[in-house]
């Protein structure tokens, strides 16, 4: 729950749920809302794969997915498990057996999908190899994927179809004991994806695994998902969630924190505050930002920066970020610490200088241990 009694309007109350883990890091109960992403490499090419996992655990992934269609993947699981800095996800599909391979293999997380893994002996033999190796699971449903049995009974995808086709598969896990489940009913349509949810989220207690799939590339489908994992989230509904874009998986990760660090739900890296520029800036603010988004990627403590073309906002802005900087006139402008206007400084001078504070201000925050702790973090101290 994130509460603020001085302003009430920015509280969110996050629906109660259990709490599972995916290998050692909590998801659900009052765990931080984690972010996930997918590799797109052939899982085969373990290097590569390796190499991906690591880029997008680097961009702040709490836990990542990779897919094994078949046996020579789910076998390529095991290494890449033990050289990934965060819990893997099995991506399961069509052959159940799959899924007992990625649990030999070491997999913390099974994804199968309801509707394409088969009978439930098959799915029971997949809680038995969970259970065997430790693992969780994820109840996968998808609006283009439903039961054939579920799409002849409601004439197409409907929220009413995936909570159904969740709802039995939750019942199949809870009657063989397996309650180390999340799940998710995920749609491409924002309004299908987010009357299901919401359905879901009343009718079970388990984790949510939020995304809005196959969203598109990565202008429009960052925007879809803003809208759609945005409402959700400000609902309280979800407790992990993938942001699925055409693009390089470290692109979702840092979608999915910028959605979370909007809503005050999660807080990595640098907020920088900017404004669109006009005429009135006293520096060429777009190109500006540009700059300091990448110099100061590496940045993984929550802080924020503004960075404003002209003092009509400048310096109220200013004065509720760590760094600030406002432009004036005669090629330089003021610079603000702490909320506080501390020094002049020339245009030429500043990306350089406001790397410096950034830096300065972030290793001084970690130093105070003011930093916001991680959901292994979090796990470590249970």
């Amino acid at each position: 729950m994130s509460l603020n009694p001085i302003r009430p309007w920015r509280n969110i109350y996050r629906r109660k749920s259990r709490q599972i883990h995916v290998g050692s890091v909590p998801v659900g109960g009052d765990a931080p809302i984690t972010v996930q992403t997918m590799t797109n490499t052939d899982t085969t090419d373990v290097a590569a794969t390796v190499a991906q996992v690591q880029a997008a655990a680097e961009a702040g992934a709490d836990i990542v997915r990779v897919s094994a269609p078949d046996e020579a993947s789910a076998r390529a699981l095991k290494q890449i498990v033990a050289e990934s800095p965060v819990p893997i996800v099995a991506d399961i599909h069509f052959h159940y057996k799959r899924a007992i391979e990625a649990a030999e293999s070491g997999a913390a997380c099974l994804r199968i999908n309801p509707g394409n893994i088969g009978s439930e002996d098959r799915v029971r033999e997949v809680i038995k190899a969970a259970r065997d190796h430790g693992c969780s699971m994820r109840i996968g449903v998808n609006a283009g994927s439903l039961e054939k049995h579920l799409l002849e009974k409601y004439a197409e995808p409907c929220p009413e179809a995936m909570v159904e086709s969740g709802l039995d598969h939750i019942k199949i896990l809870e009657d063989n004991d397996f309650l180390d489940f999340k799940i998710s009913c995920k749609a491409s349509d924002v309004f299908l994806a987010a009357a299901a949810y919401q359905a879901l989220a009343e009718a079970t207690d388990a984790p949510i695994h939020l995304g809005i799939t196959e969203a598109g590339g990565l202008t429009s489908g960052t925007i879809k998902s803003s809208i759609g994992l945005g409402n959700l989230l400000w609902m309280g509904i979800g407790d992990t969630i993938r942001v699925s874009l055409s693009a390089d998986p470290v692109e979702e990760v840092k979608v999915g924190y910028e959605i979370l660090k909007s809503l005050g739900l999660r807080h990595r890296g640098v907020n920088i505050i900017s404004c669109p520029s006009c005429a009135r800036q006293g520096f060429d603010v777009i190109k500006t930002v540009e700059a300091l988004e990448k110099r100061l990627e590496h940045i993984k403590t929550p802080m924020s920066l503004s960075i404003i073309g002209c003092v009509v906002n400048g310096p109220g802005e200013a004065l509720m970020t760590d760094v600030g900087f406002t432009g004036g006139g005669a090629g330089s402008g003021m610079v603000y610490l702490a909320g506080k206007q501390s020094h002049k400084l020339t245009n030429d001078e500043m990306i350089e200088h406001i790397v410096e504070q950034v830096e300065n201000r972030a290793a001084k925050i970690e130093a105070e241990g003011d930093a916001e702790a991680t959901p292994q973090g979090v796990a470590a101290k249970a």
